[in-house]
């Protein structure tokens, strides 16, 4: 089967641990592409859940996923960046480290085509998380609440024959509160790139995906794999584009090769 070739895949936010995390809609994503670099852009691991009791929530679907990724090394020669999140700051004991083709390490500069982006998870600039740890572990457990509400409501949906909907990010679009932190958050980050002197910033986090401008630095997001099962990529002449788990696998063509071109 045809493999798509594109230079580099960014993914954050996949929170390896938590029931909800979309891992082998991931590692049937990664079976199908071919990249030069894959940035996993913090979140990657939920240490949180996974410390909690480690060996009894690491399910083989995980150890797949691993296996993809030693694989995209091995035949493709597929250099692997870890950027260390939040939720998997236990890390930050060995950062930064290289082992062979990965490395571990608290932030990254990712130059291309001229163009210098700086990487980073995003929860560095985040008071609540910086600051307030607890605080920032109870918004976790009510994010998880919604979620678990979201499975309740999309099983009576799917029953009547209705599209998926989800309460969390109708809660995150309505709630001014969000919507004005979302907002803050992202202007923050530009500022700061600005202030280094780099082109744009690529981050997580936020589980909100994006491709935007402030001023003269783009500012993307990777998105999440929990609810919005998305990766920034970045094809071969220098182009970004969000992809999107569910638009590709519409587009899926009759080979069996992902679409990811727009």
């Amino acid at each position: 089967m045809m493999r798509t070739k594109v230079s580099t895949v960014i993914l954050s936010d996949v929170h390896i641990g938590s029931e909800h995390a979309k891992v082998k809609e991931l590692t049937s994503f990664l079976k199908n592409v071919d990249c030069d670099k894959l940035i996993l852009n913090g979140d990657i691991l939920d240490g949180w859940k996974l410390q909690r009791n480690p060996f009894g929530r690491w399910k083989r679907e995980y150890t797949e996923l691993v296996k993809v990724i030693m694989k995209m090394m091995e035949n493709h020669g597929t250099q692997v960046i870890y950027v260390r999140g939040n939720h998997d700051s236990f890390l930050d004991r060995i950062l930064p480290l290289t082992l062979s083709s990965v490395s571990f390490v608290n932030d990254y500069i990712h130059c291309s085509h001229g163009k210098r982006y700086y990487v980073t998870h995003g929860d560095i600039f985040d008071n609540i998380c910086t600051r307030m740890v607890w605080l920032a572990k109870l918004g976790d457990y009510g994010y998880t609440l919604l979620l678990w509400m979201n499975k309740i409501v999309n099983h009576y949906r799917q029953k009547n024959g209705k599209p998926y909907y989800s309460f969390s990010q109708s809660i995150k679009h309505k709630v001014k509160s969000a919507v004005s932190y979302i907002s803050d958050f992202e202007k923050e980050l530009a500022t700061i790139a600005a202030s280094r002197h780099f082109d744009g910033i690529i981050c997580g986090h936020i589980h909100q995906p994006a491709d935007r401008w402030y001023g003269n630095i783009r500012y993307l997001n990777s998105g999440d794999w929990v609810e919005s099962l998305s990766a920034l990529i970045e094809h071969t002449d220098g182009c970004w584009e969000i992809w999107r788990y569910e638009e590709c696998l519409l587009n899926n063509d009759s080979a069996g090769q992902w679409v990811v071109a727009s």
